[in-house]
Parts: C-alpha cells; structure tokens; sequence
C-alpha cells in the first residue's frame, strides 16, 4: 500500500551534498536508493494533493502536426513517410522539428515548475555535469521525477514518437528498447556551455522548452558532418527538437544570457549497448559498441511497434 504520510517524510529527508555529489560518493546512490519508495510514494501523494489544479500531461502538448502523423502511421505505419516529411534535415544523421505546440507549452512549463516546487527531493544529473536546476526523468535513475502522470506521458513521448521516429530516420532498430532522459537548464553564471562530445546512446532527442518571451544569446549548437568535415551551426528555437545519432559530435556556445532549459532523452540497447561505431565520449558511463551492425530491411510495421526485451537498470549516469 502507499504511504499516506510519505510527502511529509520524503520533504524532511536531508539530502545529500553537492561534493558528495560531485564526487560519486557512495552515500549518495545509498540515499537515493534507500528512499526509492518513499520518494515513488511522495509523487502519487503529491498529484493526489494537488489533481484538482494541476496538469495531466499528454500528447495533446505536442506540435499537431506532428501528433497528426505519428498517430496515422501507428494506425497505418506505410504513412510514416509523412512524419519523415515534417523533419528539417541539417546533416546527416542529424534532424529538426517543432516538437511542442507553443500554445501548450507554459502549461507544460508550469507542471514542472510545480514539480520543482513540490519539496519532493529529485537527482540533478551530473554525468555531464552536476547541474543546479536538472532533474532525472527515466525510473532506472536514482532520485527521477517519479509523478506516474509524468511517467506516462514521458513513456508515451519514448514509445509513440522517438523510437519509430529513430528508426525511420537513424536507422536505430535493434539498439533502442532502453530509455534515458533528464533536464537541463543552461546559465551565464552556472553550467554555461558543454564542450565538444558525443553521446551514449543510439539516437539522442534535444528539446528546448523554452516559452516564446523566453528570449536569451548564445548557447548555439554546433554540430559535426564527417562526410564534409564541416561544422554546422543550429539554433534551439522554443518548443523544437534536435534529434541526432548519438555518435554525431556536438558541442554547445556558451549562454550569454538568459536561460535555456531542455529536455533530453535517450535510446540505446540492453545493456547500453550501441551500434558499432557510435563510440562516446563517456566511456565510462557503459559499454558502449556492440558485435553487430543495425538490422537492415526493416519492415514499416516493424519500425512502428514495442520492444519485447524488457526495461532493464543499467543508466549512463
């Protein structure tokens, strides 16, 4: 059974430090770990407390024209082309869409805000860094954003659009049935910038959540074609997303001012497995590589359905 008191007891909990953070303490993963409960118990009480003003986020958030054709390929998936059709290819590997639909988007924004407020202690990510204002979304993480309407629509968000969409335009079937995600705000002042990396993951979704009056300088996002060895430069507009193969290297400018807060999220394989080649910077967040090349003449209704294998507990960070 849930524990009725476990919001007051989970917002009494002494969190751990930022060294001990930063430092990959043991204490730290014993804190999350231990309170893993109470913590999943906080988040049911707390969209209990608060149902009658607070958002249940679903697909209704998203660009329609987007939602239009990812729910007409699920119905029938030979009309995936017109979800391919929607993305703006900036080199290979690497596309852009309005992901959000703007209209929707500050009530989106305004969910996560209420739960940022809520007391409910949440894990910064600090595998790339330990950021002051980020918080782990998957349930394999220590710490996550555990609200079940949360977890159901960001399940939703992983199962209905970036996989088929992955494998449509990456080609990434076969090392995506694990998920990954967290957010990120970027600062002048803190976590201003990230230098020049790939990622640990098969494909790789970026999504600025930023509102329109949200404006900021800097923060651009640079990212390398190996078939020209040129760098291209992109923009995050509000409510678009960058979708890219984790193995295409980027980098972002420093913020100038302002902020940007985004949501990333992550495909890979069992045990974070990574088709050949994709390599990552972080190689000691898993194993990246694998034995075999990525499934070719994949079947529409192939791309278009669920992984079998089961969710695993293997995370980058």
């Amino acid at each position: 059974m849930t524990n009725t008191n476990a919001l007051a007891q989970a917002r009494s909990l002494t969190l751990p430090t930022r060294e001990a953070s930063l430092h990959r303490e043991e204490s730290v993963s014993h804190f999350w770990n231990n309170n893993r409960k109470l913590l999943e118990d906080a988040w049911v009480e707390w969209e209990i407390e608060n149902k009658d003003n607070l958002l249940i986020p679903d697909q209704s958030l998203l660009d329609p024209l987007l939602r239009e054709a990812v729910n007409s390929a699920w119905k029938n998936p030979e009309k995936e082309n017109a979800v391919a059709d929607l993305w703006e290819e900036i080199i290979p590997g690497v596309y852009k869409i309005q992901f959000f639909d703007l209209e929707r988007l500050a009530e989106f924004r305004n969910y996560l805000e209420a739960a940022a407020n809520s007391k409910i202690p949440a894990r910064p990510p600090y595998g790339i860094q330990l950021n002051r204002y980020g918080v782990m979304l998957d349930p394999r993480s220590e710490g996550h954003l555990g609200a079940p309407n949360f977890q159901a629509f960001y399940n939703d968000i992983m199962d209905r659009y970036m996989r088929p969409i992955s494998r449509l335009l990456l080609g990434t079937q076969g090392y995506d049935s694990q998920t990954f995600g967290f957010s990120i705000r970027y600062n002048p002042d803190k976590e201003k910038d990230l230098q020049a990396h790939t990622d640990a993951s098969s494909a790789t979704l970026n999504i600025n959540i930023n509102l329109p009056d949200e404006e900021y300088t800097g923060s651009e996002v640079d990212f390398y074609d190996k078939s020209t060895k040129q760098t291209v430069q992109t923009f995050f507009e509000p409510g678009k997303a960058i979708l890219h193969r984790g193995n295409v290297p980027h980098a972002t400018h420093p913020i100038t001012s302002g902020q940007r807060s985004n949501l990333v999220v992550w495909l890979y394989g069992d045990r974070m497995q990574i088709p050949r080649g994709s390599t990552s910077s972080y190689g000691n967040f898993g194993s990246a590589g694998s034995n075999t090349a990525a499934p070719e003449n994949i079947t529409p209704r192939q791309r278009w359905s669920l992984p079998k294998e089961p969710k695993d507990t293997f995370a980058p960070f």
